[in-house]
């Protein structure tokens, strides 16, 4: 049995620049926070004792003491809670490590000259138009599909219309089917992968598919485990 690679990518980049932002944000309101606190205690020490400061003024400016704080508080826990969560997320992606998914968003990934679909059609069609364009959305293959109701399979060795060689890479496929008057016919397009690497970069987890297609865990329609190999 092939063992997929496992690799999950973590950026240290973009987590290092989340909490300078964010440390730096802290520091300005702990140092305004601090600034207030110095005020208010030299206030305390140079009041004059024959008319000392108003009571309501003094509870005023202790409640604004006690939200200076709640807020710098408020803040760190946030930040917390949002790490917490990154992390989470990126624990549960690594369950798709190995797996079959399978996406409904037209995309499918060029490998070593092949790309694969399946398309459905919810009723028979008189003419349909298999589209292929690239990640530019530049149109790099045009040909019949099946007009038949149901599912289709569709496989494009990677060749535009002039007989080139594409790269591998990310590719969509739409198809346009139309019935005998004209009106469109309603299809379903589908691929499927199996998850080779978990990247971070972003923050949040996109899954990587043997090939180099990227997806989002919301781009995801099913999960399947990859058969065993035979001998």
């Amino acid at each position: 049995m092939t063992t997929p690679v496992t690799n999950t990518n973590q950026n240290p980049a973009a987590a290092s620049s989340g909490a300078s932002s964010n440390s730096d944000a802290m520091s300005q309101l702990s140092g305004n926070f601090n600034t207030f606190l110095t005020l208010l205690t030299s206030q305390l020490k140079n009041q004059d004792p024959t008319s000392p400061m108003d009571s309501s003024t003094f509870t005023q400016q202790l409640v604004m003491y006690s939200q200076v704080e709640q807020q710098i508080n408020t803040n760190t826990n946030l930040q917390n809670l949002i790490t917490q969560g990154t992390t989470n997320l990126g624990a549960y992606a690594t369950s798709y490590l190995g797996k079959a998914v399978s996406i409904t968003n037209g995309n499918a990934s060029l490998a070593g000259g092949s790309a694969n679909w399946t398309y459905n059609l919810d009723t028979t069609a008189s003419s349909n138009t298999l589209t292929v364009t690239d990640a530019n959305g530049k149109v790099v293959y045009s040909g019949n599909g099946e007009t038949g109701t149901g599912v289709h399979q569709f496989s494009w060795n990677g060749k535009d219309n002039n007989g080139n060689q594409l790269d591998d890479g990310t590719y969509t496929l739409t198809v346009t089917a139309k019935a005998l008057d004209g009106s469109g016919v309603t299809s379903h397009v589908a691929s499927a992968g199996v998850v080779s690497e978990i990247d971070m970069t972003s923050g949040t987890p996109q899954l990587l598919l043997n090939g180099g297609m990227e997806i989002g865990l919301g781009d995801i329609a099913n999960v399947a485990n990859v058969p065993a190999a035979t001998n």
